[in-house]
């Protein structure tokens, strides 16, 4: 409905895009993406070899771009089966002098690389590990912030044709050598001491756990302050003498990041990404649905264990700079620091394309901050979201109180691929609620319970066609059958995503959750998200959480709210929020169950988990602790009770 539209793109913009460059190149009317995306779709060798050519990607193409497999049509395709390349020589492209890294700290330090001073570091770290006996295929591991040191590590390490995994340095010993321990690496680049909200972390004592714990690591190569008591280590500055940088083009599936999956179901699964795979997804991200041109400033933020780190240095491929900033992202103003740091440095480096979770924006409208006002975002093209659903109010707020000359973009995907499957572009209207379009070279379609493909109805999304960013496995005994009971028991040779979605008559879509948080209460399927969306309506509120449990043979909605500080739940406000929920959701939303609770449980990647929850109403045991942030709150909900429900 055109009511729903928040932003039509102005014609040069549209005339202009790297988009719409791309469609005119290869045939297309620029304002036909339909057409376009079928292409992408149904000639899978035409379209990604398209991509290579437009995005400048430097190595060996070969001849064929995409070899189909009669047997295992999505597993067994392989795209550029001749080609040479290396992610990090792609990455480190460009003049010496261009700016190509802004580091930020919390405490408003700022610090900045051209890329002929990257270069030089990745050089000398990268004759560091091959000193170090590393080989192609060979792992190599971080513990750090995101910084300039972290960047430098991964890179040099893709450079040689290593494979690169991290972890954030505020996971617990357990986290990390449940993630990186299963890999066997060689090198850890690690920190002994980090900041985060305005105090400093010293976790050397669990670097040495954790050196303990993964017997592989044979250097340790550290950054900062602080030591690693009984540990030999090598300052990161000392490690390497000066070298030209010597990159190891390998073949298109040679491994170069292995990513986890949250692990909240047990053990985190180790996914396995190839490097042709990555730059041609990133690149195709960037370029031309973000619409990153040479001399933009790009930030995502981000630690540097989640998708969006990996997501986000991919930019310097597309002649961006990013910023790396070390820190929260809103800090207390008592305490000295700057209380806005994101949109601060946003106006201070003149950032382009800004991405943060919807979280953070709830949290920032609900402390009545106007970036807008306050700040100068006359640079800012496009703000980006993704973690969780982006809810329809948010999309209001953030044309009122950020920008309205931007594209605003709520984009889906997911650590499995390493990017979108719906995602934004500079070509089409912005939607209230919607996610702009499916992504070229993603055959996104939405399946109900029969199997059939809908439209305007829910079902499970799925991609029917092979991509390059599948993943190439997952690391260790039995990782291809484990890869396949994933993605493809459900469906037999259909990518089933896991999430809860509905493409739109307009060419959008809504991802309503994860397919497991989907309730049925009296059996008929419904969605979370609207239910947070009218809690996030409430300033009494400051976290909620939804989940399903058993009870008479039937699936009852359980709500769990968190007071806002100096909020008083009442009987009457629970009441008003009941009726809101029938009123602009439906009867089957409203909580059986409503309880307030101190916190909500979430994953060290920052996502709600609303299975632990479940799991120990239920009586269960969570398999993963380690996998949540905040375990502690648990011990609150194995105390709820039915009868004391509000």
């Amino acid at each position: 409905m055109t009511e729903d539209i928040l932003r039509t793109p102005p014609s040069i913009a549209f005339l202009d895009s790297n988009l719409a460059r791309f469609a005119t190149a290869n045939g297309f009317a620029p304002q036909d993406y339909d057409t376009l995306h079928r292409w992408s779709v149904s000639d899978l060798g035409g379209f990604w070899s398209a991509l290579w050519d437009f995005a400048g990607i430097l190595g060996d193409k070969g001849e064929t771009a995409f070899v189909p497999d009669e047997a295992s049509w999505m597993k067994g395709a392989r795209f550029f089966p001749q080609a040479r390349l290396n992610l990090a020589e792609n990455l480190l492209r460009g003049e010496d002098a261009r700016v190509a890294v802004h580091e930020v700290q919390e405490t408003g330090a700022h610090r900045v690389l051209t890329m002929g001073e990257l270069r030089a570091q990745v050089g000398r770290v990268a004759q560091g590990l091959r000193a170090a006996g590393i080989r192609p295929g060979d792992r190599v591991a971080g513990v750090l912030p995101n910084t300039i040191d972290a960047l430098v590590a991964t890179l040099a390490s893709l450079a040689i044709g290593a494979t690169w995994t991290s972890c954030s340095p505020d996971f617990g010993k357990a986290a990390i050598v449940e993630r990186i321990g299963q890999v066997a690496p060689k090198v850890l680049f690690a920190v002994a001491r980090y900041r985060y909200g305005g105090k400093l972390h010293d976790i050397g004592d669990r670097i040495a756990e954790v050196l303990a714990a993964i017997p592989s690591v044979d250097t340790l190569v550290l950054s900062g302050e602080g030591e690693v008591t009984g540990e030999a280590a090598i300052r990161q500055e000392a490690f390497g003498t000066a070298a030209a940088l010597d990159f190891e083009r390998l073949p298109f599936d040679h491994p170069a990041y292995i990513l986890y999956t949250s692990g909240t179901t047990g053990i985190p699964k180790a996914i396995v990404h190839r490097a042709g795979g990555v730059l041609l997804q990133h690149l195709k991200e960037h370029v031309l649905h973000g619409d990153v041109r040479p001399g933009d400033t790009v930030i995502w933020y981000t630690n540097t264990a989640w998708m969006m780190y990996h997501w986000m240095i991919s930019a310097l491929g597309a002649g961006a700079a990013i910023v790396l900033y070390d820190g929260a992202p809103i800090l207390k103003a008592d305490a000295g620091l700057d209380p806005s740091p994101l949109w601060n440095l946003a106006e201070k480096i003149g950032v382009t394309h800004l991405g943060v979770s919807p979280k953070y924006l709830a949290t920032v409208a609900a402390e009545n901050y106007l970036p807008g006002a306050r700040h100068d975002l006359s640079g800012l093209r496009s703000l980006l979201v993704c973690g969780a659903p982006t809810l329809p109010h948010q999309f209001d707020w953030v044309y009122k109180a950020v920008k309205q000359d931007m594209v605003f973009s709520s984009i889906s995907g997911g650590t499995e691929i390493l990017g979108s499957f719906l995602i934004g572009s500079p070509l089409h209207p912005v939607r209230r609620g919607q996610l702009t379009v499916p992504a070229l070279g993603h055959a996104v379609a939405v399946l109900d319970e029969r199997g059939m493909s809908v439209i305007g109805r829910r079902g499970d999304l799925v991609c029917t066609e092979p991509f390059p960013s599948m993943p190439l496995t997952f690391w260790g005994e039995g990782g291809d059958k484990r890869y396949h009971d994933t993605y493809f028991a459900a469906k037999d040779e259909v990518w089933t995503h896991g999430d809860v979605a509905e493409l739109t008559f307009t060419g959008g879509g809504y991802v309503h959750g994860r397919s497991d948080n989907t309730l049925k209460p009296g059996g008929v399927r419904i969605g979370i998200s609207e239910i947070y969306a009218v809690c996030e309506t409430f300033p009494e509120l400051d976290d909620f959480l939804v989940f399903g449990a058993t009870h008479d043979g039937d699936e009852e909605v359980v709500l769990c709210l968190k007071p806002a500080t100096g909020a008083e739940l009442s009987a009457a406000l629970i009441k008003t929020l009941r009726n809101r929920l029938r009123n602009e959701a439906s009867p089957r939303h409203v909580p059986a169950r409503v309880h307030i609770v101190s916190d909500v449980p979430y994953t060290i990647n920052g996502k709600r988990v609303e299975g632990a929850a479940r799991t120990v109403v239920a009586g269960g045991v969570v398999k993963n602790l380690g996998s949540i942030a905040n375990p502690a709150c648990l011990d609150q909900y194995r105390t709820l009770k039915r009868e004391e429900s509000l």
